[in-house]
């Protein structure tokens, strides 16, 4: 098949895939992780007022790929909450916005708490800090032996309402941790995540995809507020 640029695909693709590793190769080089002096030194004042100990926002995203035949990696790639095939990836930023973690894709039916466990990230905590998530991480008992906390939304149960207190710290969680969405949104721009990934680009989808992450640092700030 020719391209518009008069260039078989095949060689567009083999350009693609060595320009992605050797890209990740890099990017990759560089610290991402930031220290603790230099995450309360760019804290913004939605963190530094109400949270000032959050060392890293972290979420959750999946991407679509093509359904396998096998029958058992379909089962370990098929996604309950996407209902479809996919890949997942967890991601860090820190509370000025940066991309500061991203870890490996995995299949897409691990847990919340299962990637976050293997992903590498508890190993980059210090005692002190502390983590912000969405509900669906309940990771308080990976946290706590290494002196960390979580911030998550209150849980209601059936017989209660949240209180005044309550309302206001889920506002407070809620505007502070959309950010992170805010920058998984940004990686998804970049359009080669628009349709389902063919199985054959598996070999190289790590570097596609911490490549894309790592980009959207240039892009400039998420949060302006540093006051």
């Amino acid at each position: 098949m020719i391209t518009k640029f008069n260039i078989i695909q095949a060689t567009v693709s083999k350009l693609f895939i060595s320009w992605a590793n050797f890209l990740s190769c890099i990017l990759g080089s560089q610290r991402l992780w930031p220290t603790r002096e230099q995450v309360k030194r760019e804290m913004p004042r939605v963190f530094r007022e109400k949270f000032p100990n959050v060392r890293v926002v972290i979420d959750c995203t999946e991407i679509y790929v093509q359904t396998p035949w096998s029958l058992l990696r379909n089962s370990e790639m098929f996604s309950n909450y996407k209902k479809n095939t996919t890949f997942k990836c967890l991601i860090g930023i820190t509370p000025a916005g940066a991309v500061s973690f991203v870890s490996t894709l995995y299949c897409g039916n691990i847990s919340d708490k299962h990637i976050t466990r293997m992903s590498g990230l508890l190993d980059l905590l210090e005692e002190g800090d502390d983590v912000m998530a969405d509900k669906g991480f309940v990771i308080d008992d990976l946290l706590t032996p290494k002196g960390c906390g979580l911030i998550i939304p209150h849980f209601l149960s059936s017989y209660e309402q949240f209180t005044e207190e309550q309302n206001i710290d889920n506002q407070a969680i809620a505007n502070a941790r959309v950010h992170v969405e805010r920058a998984i949104r940004r990686v998804k721009e970049f359009h080669f995540f628009d349709s389902p990934l063919p199985l054959n680009v598996a070999g190289s989808i790590n570097q596609i995809w911490s490549i894309c992450c790592l980009l959207t640092n240039f892009q400039g700030p998420l949060i302006k507020d540093r006051g």
